[in-house]
């Protein structure tokens, strides 16, 4: 906090002396940059804010995590104040461009358009600037290039840090923090995670002093709500001093609502009854009234009657967005008076006035607007980046009242709300349906309570059957979640790091990644445990010493007679299963045999052999048959009139028959009288016959030579007359078992300790391979693949170098480098897309083909994708798209052929764009394909992609 100010009368009463000193430090405090900065601000800052600036000002490092609406970026915004006043540059680095884009129009608001740039990859906006804000590729890839942009820079500002555990793109946050120069000072913004420490110890290993400062408090508070029918219930039951509950960061272990707890026992025991109901049973009356999860519509009306409006609605589903806003219009609901809904029109039409009206039609335009008018609108990855603004902006000026979002809205982005409502607690993650993690909770939660307008947010968890308020409550109550690294080194890394440090170098920095620190602390416990282990079999050793002789030696002995045995046993169990199929086989009906074991065992008459049909005919291979895959499976008539069909589990060792019998033709299974008369005759024939007793396998031990010399040496060895031989013996196998399980955490320490550096071998030792690199050297070629950023990175290299690209009109190469970026979002359709013909389809297929080679030499090099290194198979779904946007066809052709929402289409076009880009810039001294790429380029940026400003 600032200095306490005394007030006039205080001040008398102290000494001349306090006065002078108290006016010392009121002077050395206005004379911090931190003072002039506060004077921007109307509200008071927090002590985490001021602590941090403090900290930046004092010239260290800080880490900042705190909950979503917490006001983190202040602390940024002090590091841009801090390099204008002392004439350096800062770089403020973003996740993604539509936060990049936000925090750009902040930062031109306060310092002027002439002090700020942007950075995104679509955007080039006065890059010279002293304060440039970018996505952190963008910072990178100006770190390996070692761009001039960076003389003088100062501090770097790193938005949502913790974003270096997302599993693609993480790895780009770990090598900026890693390369950027000692003279940077890093201010790195994080939500709550519970290793905010370990992440600080990092920073400051490899940055330097680093202070870590994180807070838990919320700003707003924020009360969670449960919705049930129509009723809204207080998730947490123990009052506060206002009287109602809470659940609080500071307090989060606050009993359950005890309604909540009977609401779902009654709904539990409901479906007893119903089960109960439908197994003919009575059921007990007296039951309260069943609750529902209630509709769209009515939560919006219930919130906005109780002032909880504006309220998010995260649903986890693009088409349940969509669907919930149509079931809102549906209703007749409106959220806007006549003056909000003028408002609206107006601002949205300035917004899209460039769009052109074939365009709008296509878009959805006045469907859209219809639902602005009346303050409802959804938000999600699909729609025109255009439109998600608007929508964003209308929200924040409080003239769209109810989003239905996805969780994609949670990630970074203004836009807070007084409620925020849960649909449910389960979404799809790509591979299965799961539950939301705490994490997502809070992230999702956090946009509840608008800082200087609420004075408390709003949870609403809508009531789903089998929802479990405990469960709830814990998910709740759990604020932070770890922050776990995903950095890998890529190929495209390897080339630029060995082009900048040579081998030796680069393997030092990658150990001082984040992903090595984890793994070497926690290789620190295991080393705990293996000192602990190898303290224990010390004491095991002294203890299983004998006199006589080496008990180790004489325990090896048994051990291998041991094995020898079981070897021979299983061989045995092998050999005999064998024979007990082929002597099934040799049975025909009419047969007399004892089954040996199971259920059934006993005397029993062979009705079918239980052969797959190729065996009856001759060609054997019971084996292929889908019913047939265990062996025979024969049909018998058993002395007890039962007719079944056995397995090869009721026979451990072969039977053959003891006699026959005729069958009478007239013989029926399903007829009592049938089975009865056959069964007696059974025991009248052959009753009396005994079943043939078989040996076990222990003979085979017996005349094993092995087996036989390892008996003769466990005799003759001194430790064998030892009295207390058994009990050496005990302590012996102690010994070993401990010892087998310390070898196996030895392995684990193996395996963790410099896994990135020997991840960085293999792929050095493939681009060697492929003759990207040369020992320290990187060659043409590999200075080619440095210029290529992406998954595909080194299939795009390889595509450049055998010139699979050359002689490619301009849209046959949009359509062969979608590929490279491009991956559907369901990928279990069978159906194979669609591709241009001509010079595209023989392209992209040489492409695959060289794909599937580096797949090859991958496995060779032990590089796999699932430990995110690698190439991915590239995805032939958009080629058709981009190649038909490329030739200028329009919009409402290209999205009704390609069934994909605008907004998808937009984004994999800007990457498209993108990687198209990197082409032209990795082409060389091959002209034509620099000139064909930048062609597509062109080609491609028109129409919707021109003019929407976020990607």
């Amino acid at each position: 906090m600032p200095e306490e100010q005394l007030d006039p009368a205080a001040e008398e009463e102290l000494s001349p002396a306090e006065r002078y000193a108290a006016s010392r430090a009121r002077a050395k405090e206005q004379a911090t940059a931190f003072h002039g900065f506060q004077q921007l601000y109307d509200f008071p800052l927090d002590d985490f804010q001021v602590r941090a600036c403090r900290t930046l000002e004092d010239g260290k490092g800080v880490l900042v995590a705190a909950p979503t609406g917490s006001g983190k970026t202040i602390v940024g915004e002090f590091a841009v104040h801090l390099a204008l006043a002392g004439g350096r540059k800062c770089f403020y680095t973003t996740p993604i461009k539509a936060l990049s884009n936000q925090k750009y129009g902040d930062l031109v608001k306060r310092y002027g358009q002439a002090k700020v740039g942007l950075l995104t990859g679509d955007n080039s906006v006065n890059g010279d600037a002293p304060i440039v804000v970018m996505t952190t590729e963008v910072l990178r890839n100006m770190l390996y290039a070692g761009s001039n942009a960076l003389d003088g820079l100062g501090y770097v500002v790193m938005d949502e840090v913790h974003y270096l555990a997302d599993r693609f793109r993480g790895a780009v946050w770990e090598e900026v923090i890693i390369h950027l120069p000692e003279s940077v000072t890093l201010v790195s913004l994080s939500a709550t995670v519970s290793n905010a420490e370990e992440f600080g110890d990092w920073l400051d290993t490899v940055r330097g002093g680093t202070e870590v400062i994180v807070s838990e408090h919320r700003p707003v508070p924020l009360w969670q709500h449960v919705m049930a029918g129509n009723r809204m219930y207080d998730l947490f039951a123990s009052p506060d001093r206002d009287g109602r509950p809470k659940g609080s960061l500071k307090n989060p272990a606050k009993a359950v609502n005890p309604e909540l707890v009977r609401l779902a026992r009654s709904e539990a025991d409901r479906g007893r009854d119903r089960f109960a109901r439908g197994r003919g049973r009575s059921m007990p009356t007296g039951r309260p009234g069943r609750v529902w999860t209630p509709n769209r519509v009515d939560v919006i009306d219930r919130l906005d009657a109780e002032g909880l409006l504006p309220a998010i609605t995260f649903i986890f589903s693009r088409a349940g967005c969509e669907a919930a806003v149509q079931q809102c219009l549906n209703s007749g609901l409106r959220l806007n008076r006549d003056a909000d809904r003028f408002k609206v029109r107006q601002f949205v039409e300035e917004r899209c006035r460039d769009i052109p009206d074939e365009d709008l039609h296509v878009l959805g335009y006045y469907e859209w607007l219809d639902g602005l008018e009346r303050g409802i609108a959804a938000h999600h990855a699909g729609m025109l980046p255009r439109f998600k603004e608007v929508v964003e902006e209308l929200f924040v000026q409080g003239l769209v009242k109810a989003v239905f979002a996805t969780e994609t809205l949670a990630l970074g982005i203004n836009m807070p709300a007084r409620s925020v409502v849960m649909e449910k607690l389960v979404k799809w993650n790509g591979e299965t349906h799961a539950d939301i993690t705490p994490g997502e909770y809070t992230q999702l939660t956090g946009r509840a309570g608008r800082r200087g307008i609420d004075v408390e947010g709003h949870a609403v968890v809508l009531w789903q059957r089998g929802l479990d308020p405990e469960a709830l409550a814990g998910l709740a109550g759990t604020r932070t979640y770890p922050l776990k690294s995903s950095f890998r080194p890529s190929y495209n890394m390897a080339v630029n790091l060995v082009g900048q440090f040579g081998r030796h170098r680069s393997r030092e920095l990658l150990e001082t990644s984040f992903a090595q620190f984890q793994a070497d602390r926690s290789v620190v416990g295991i080393a705990r445990q293996v000192q602990r282990n190898e303290e224990g079999l010390e004491g095991y050793r002294e203890s299983m010493t004998c006199h006589l002789g080496d008990f180790d030696e004489y325990m090896q002995l048994r051990r291998d007679l041991k094995d020898r045995e079981n070897a021979l046993a299983r061989e045995g169990t092998s050999q005999r299963r064998n024979a007990a199929v082929e002597a099934i086989e040799q049975l025909r009906p009419g047969d007399i045999i004892h089954v040996p074991t199971g259920k059934f065992a006993g005397l029993a008459l062979v009705l079918d052999p239980g052969l797959p049909p190729d065996s009856r005919s001759g060609r054997g291979g019971h084996h292929r048959h889908p019913d047939f895959q265990d062996g025979p499976r024969p049909v018998v008539l058993t002395a007890e009139r039962q007719v079944k069909r056995l397995a090869m589990i009721d026979f451990p060792y072969p039977v053959a028959a003891v006699d026959r019998m005729r069958i009478p033709k007239s013989f029926n299974p399903r007829s009592p009288q049938s089975r009865r008369d056959l069964a007696s005759a059974l025991r009248t024939k052959a009753g009396h016959l005994e079943p043939e007793r078989h040996r076990k396998g222990r003979a085979a031990a017996a005349d094993d030579p092995e087996i036989s010399r390892l008996r003769t040496a466990l005799r003759q060895h001194p430790c064998h007359g030892c009295d207390e031989r058994e009990d050496h013996a005990r302590w012996s196998e102690r010994y070993h078992r401990l010892h087998r399980d310390t070898e196996l955490l030895e392995r684990r320490m193996r395996s963790r300790t410099h896994t990135i550096a020997r991840t960085f071998d293999r792929v050095c030792g493939l681009l060697a391979d492929l003759g990207y690199l040369r020992a320290d050297t990187v060659t043409d070629d590999g200075k080619r693949l440095a210029r290529l950023y992406g998954e595909l990175d080194l299939l795009a290299a390889e595509c450049i170098r055998e010139g699979v690209w050359n002689g490619l009109a301009a849209a046959e190469l949009a359509a062969c480098a979608s590929a490279l970026v491009y991956e559907a979002r369901q990928s279990d359709d069978a159906t194979a897309p669609r591709v241009p013909e001509g010079g595209a389809k023989e392209a992209l297929g040489r492409m695959v083909r060289i794909w599937s080679r580096l797949d090859d030499l991958e496995e060779q090099h032990k590089i796999s994708t699932a430990e995110g290194v690698g190439q991915r198979e590239p995805d032939l779904g958009f080629a058709w798209t981009a190649y038909r946007w490329a030739l200028g066809h329009d919009l409402d052709a290209v999205l009704r052929d390609a069934d994909m929402p605008a907004g998808d289409f937009v984004r994999w076009t800007k990457q498209l764009i993108d990687v198209l880009g990197q082409i032209q810039d990795a082409a060389g001294d091959n002209a034509d394909l620099r000139k064909t790429a930048r062609k597509a380029v062109d080609g491609m940026r028109r129409g919707i992609i021109a003019y929407s400003s976020v990607g």
